[in-house]
């Protein structure tokens, strides 16, 4: 590692990071300012310039937010650093490229918009700055402060710090050797929600070229419905729904109640939770009607899901038991599902129970019919599109392959303690090359090495040899 540290220049002022191995980093750049003070509940705002040289050697901190709990927090990490200064970004490029001359991936990481951050070392770009991608991620507000429903308030704001991050990637990757020309923008999760979001915004779609929906939902709800948790905190706290009153309550307060608020859901299950509002600006339609009838048939396109999605949320608390039959039977009445589409879920598994089959069609419903039929709409225009299911299975907690069991092998980062609480010791290498091998060939000519979408061949399956 330098003693001094690699320095580029930014619209607001130098920055010093460090250089190990052909890598260089630069971790906590600002892309826009603070959303405190006069800039809360706002829009994002420009950064001011800084004197000097920035130091940019260490992880910036995340937006306010509660750890995860309880035995999912045994497998998903949290943020142990949140602060004020959180719209941030982080680079990852390979030593000496030369000036826009490389792909670019810009990541939005998931976390039900609650939770998450940058700085989590699932997200360490460092496999893809070896393999010549430029790599980004991005902070972006969570919970109350980036999707409440509020009187005098903008809606979205969490999007709306992810267009800011896009723009910003666009203006200024070139100091970095990223080509603004060759964006990729890709989430998980609810990264992938907001993600299609900015795919199908006139705006965001064009300043990128390709997008990634890694397991996410493609809806936007109306206000209304949107705006139930914010009313839920504001009952627990005694204050209205208006933007004024949530402005004088601390961001730590904040978390406190809307945890309270969430507490008795999951985004499997339902319950309170944050969700994209259609409100006419940034999200005119859902992502899911946009996609569908060609908004962003311009751009390469690759989805996907893992194929047990909901055991992170049944497999390690027990609930598939407690919850069975109640869920399958509520969830069959809600969705619509049929004897043969329980049918078809359950050969994929002949051995799993109640509670599992009704996770899995849930995860149908929400997570992959929306991506085949989006699939399905493009290619009756002639428009590619890449669809994979990942499919190997963990042996750790019942998780199989469950929600966030393709990121290890996505980052190419099996072995890292992150990855160990996932995977186990025995995940196979040779999965993690080829999948990590897909995601750089699909951001640096979008082929990930397997045909488009086809409906008699169904989504391409990514599993161990």
């Amino acid at each position: 590692m330098t003693v001094d540290g690699p320095t580029v220049r930014v619209g607001a002022g130098a920055l010093r990071g460090t250089a190990e191995g052909g890598i260089v980093r630069h971790l906590g750049v600002p892309y826009a300012a603070p959303p405190v003070g006069e800039h809360r509940f706002a829009p994002p705002a420009s950064r001011d310039p800084w004197e000097g040289v920035r130091d940019a050697t260490a992880h910036g901190p995340g937006a306010p937010q509660a750890p995860y709990e309880g035995p999912i927090g045994e497998i998903l990490p949290s943020v142990d650093h949140v602060g004020d200064d959180f719209l941030h970004v982080n680079v990852w490029a390979p030593e000496h490229a030369e000036p826009g001359s490389l792909p670019v991936l810009l990541w939005f990481h998931g976390g039900a918009l609650v939770r998450g951050a940058n700085a989590l070392s699932a997200y360490d770009g460092t496999a893809f700055a070896r393999d010549g991608v430029v790599f980004v991620s991005a902070n972006y507000r969570l919970g109350s402060e980036g999707f409440s429903v509020l009187e005098g308030a903008p809606l979205n704001l969490g999007l709306a710090d992810q267009l800011a991050a896009l723009r910003w990637v666009r203006r200024e990757i070139g100091a970095f050797g990223g080509d603004p020309e060759r964006i990729t923008v890709a989430g998980q999760s609810a990264g992938a929600s907001t993600t299609a979001a900015l795919v199908a915004h006139p705006e965001g779609g064009r300043l990128m070229r390709r997008a990634i929906l890694q397991s996410g939902p493609l809806s936007a709800v109306a206000p209304d419905k949107a705006g139930r948790v914010s009313r839920l905190i504001a009952e627990d706290l005694g204050i209205p729904a208006t933007r004024d009153a949530f402005a004088d309550t601390s961001p730590k307060e904040l978390v406190a109640a809307q945890h309270r608020a969430m507490a008795t859901g999951n985004p499997l299950v339902g319950g309170p939770s944050f969700a994209l509002a259609v409100d006419g600006d940034l999200v005119p339609r859902s992502p899911y009607d946009a996609l569908r009838t060609g908004a962003a048939d311009h751009l390469d396109l690759m989805m996907g899901t893992t194929v047990e999605e909901h055991r992170l949320w049944l497999a390690p608390t027990g609930a598939d038991s407690d919850l069975g039959w109640p869920l399958l039977a509520l969830g069959s009445l809600r969705f619509g599902v049929g004897p043969a589409t329980l049918r078809r879920l359950r050969g994929r598994r002949p051995d799993m129970g109640t509670g599992m089959l009704a996770g899995a069609m849930i995860g149908e419903v929400v997570l992959e019919r929306p991506i085949r039929r989006v699939a399905r709409a493009r290619a009756a225009r002639g428009v590619d599109s890449h669809v994979y299911g990942f499919a190997w299975r963990s042996r750790v907690a019942g998780l199989g392959a469950a929600h966030c069991m393709e990121l290890p092998f996505v980052f190419d980062r099996l072995g890292t303690p992150g990855a160990l609480a996932m995977t186990g010791p025995d995940a196979p290498a040779e999965l993690a090359a080829r999948t990590h091998r897909a995601w750089v060939g699909f951001v640096r000519d979008g082929d990930p090495g397997w045909p488009a979408w086809a409906d008699r061949a169904g989504p391409h399956v990514l599993d161990a040899a």
